[in-house]
């Protein structure tokens, strides 16, 4: 047995075990845990959930293109996950633990054990709070739109705030990050090494001044400046800053997330890379209505980097929506939608195939769900997947059908 699959037993087990223990509820202050929190071990408090999706088949495995033979196989994805708040005095220690244990039958080398481990701090003094947080996560998921492999990879994220209150209602927020992104030595796209295209360090810094305009909703002027350096093709360094506003909805408001807008200036150290100078904009927002009607929305544009150093980088644009209807009793009926477009920018005096290539990916899918009890819910799903590209072996058509049991709220 390997560590990596030791640990996502282990990881299973401690999912497993907490859900056979019962819940307390607590207000959440601070940083500290939701009201829905599940359970209770003296100062600590512990959110398991445990799901199986994606239980069915799917008919592109490799997103191959219409002119290939695509190949299908019966999958199913097993996710344990816990998350946890742990009080220090005035101050909250929170963290989680997830893996994602991915079975293909017939495509062994597609099996996967994605982990993700985070963990933060919210330490109030008086009028000043400090939030030090790290996330890390290895996975072989697919990295985006673009590219189809499934890419063994660490992700390492950490850094903090500083929140300064300003008056009753607003404060003047520091922040600084340093995310790295690390691909296996073999991992390839399109004969195309990514480890040496990709692996990079990205540092950022931002200020903001927020105005808590409701008890539920805070809005915030920012501007933030960052650096992208790469470990091997240096060609691709790039310097960035954005100015812009944002909206915080607190968890407890009719409308749930963050969202954000403004103007990003993007500069590449290469004088052959185009920059972009431009709209930027994220949101993350879910809305219930009448109880029984629940949206979510996300929409995205910013830059991307692409795997081919000709086209360096492109301009993502685009968005979902996910909305789930309560038919009757514990009956419940969902359908989405996605759309993404991924523009292309050329590099000066490079060999391009397609100069003005701009790719589209649509998504749509429909399902059906049924709770059996207020945690645990049963549903069957229905997805298609379709990429239209000018380039003919970056065309494909993809479906995927088949149950999910989850138990929890995530």
């Amino acid at each position: 047995m390997t560590p990596r699959l030791r640990a996502s037993l282990r990881t299973m087990c401690v999912s497993v075990v907490a859900l056979q223990l019962g819940g307390q509820a607590l207000a959440q202050v601070g940083g500290g845990p939701p009201e829905s929190v599940k359970m209770r071990l003296g100062p600590v408090f512990l959110d398991p959930t445990l799901s199986l999706s994606n239980a069915g088949v799917d008919d592109n495995v490799f997103n191959d293109s219409k002119a290939a033979t695509p190949k299908s196989d019966a999958t199913f994805t097993v996710t344990p996950r816990t998350d946890f708040w742990v009080r220090f005095g005035p101050s909250w220690l929170s963290g989680g633990v997830r893996e994602d244990l991915v079975y293909y039958k017939e495509n062994a080398g597609e099996r996967s054990a994605n982990n993700t481990y985070s963990l933060s701090w919210n330490i109030p003094f008086n009028r000043i709070t400090f939030r030090p947080n790290v996330e890390y996560k290895n996975t072989r998921e697919r990295p985006g739109f673009e590219i189809d492999t499934r890419a063994l990879r660490s992700e390492l994220l950490y850094g903090g705030q500083v929140e300064v209150k300003w008056f009753s209602k607003s404060a003047v927020v520091l922040k600084a990050e340093r995310y790295q992104v690390a691909f296996d030595r073999g991992a390839m796209f399109e004969q195309i090494n990514l480890h040496d295209e990709l692996n990079r360090v990205t540092t950022s810094q931002t200020v903001s001044v927020e105005y808590q305009l409701t008890p539920l909703t805070t809005m915030a002027a920012n501007y933030s400046i960052s650096q992208d350096r790469f470990g091997y093709d240096t060609v691709r360094n790039a310097s960035s800053s954005t100015i812009g506003a944002s909206v915080r909805f607190d968890p407890a408001a009719l409308i749930k997330g963050t969202a954000s807008i403004g103007y990003y200036d993007y500069r590449p150290d290469d004088p052959g890379t185009p920059g972009y100078k431009g709209m930027t904009a994220l949101a993350k927002l879910s809305y219930v209505l009448l109880g029984s009607t629940k949206m979510d929305i996300n929409l995205g544009r910013g830059v991307q980097y692409s795997y081919d150093i000709n086209q360096p980088y492109y301009l993502q644009t685009g968005g979902s929506v996910a909305i789930a209807q309560q038919l009757f009793g514990p009956v419940d009926v969902t359908a989405l939608g996605g759309w993404q477009q991924l523009a292309y920018q050329n590099r000066a005096g490079a060999v391009i195939v397609e100069l003005d290539r701009i790719d589209h990916v649509k998504a749509i899918g429909v399902g059906a769900g049924y709770h059996l009890s207020r945690d645990t819910r049963v549903a069957f799903t229905i997805e298609q997947d379709r990429r239209a590209s000018p380039l003919s072996d970056h065309q494909y058509t993809g479906l995927r059908y088949g149950f999910s049991v989850t138990y929890g709220s995530h």
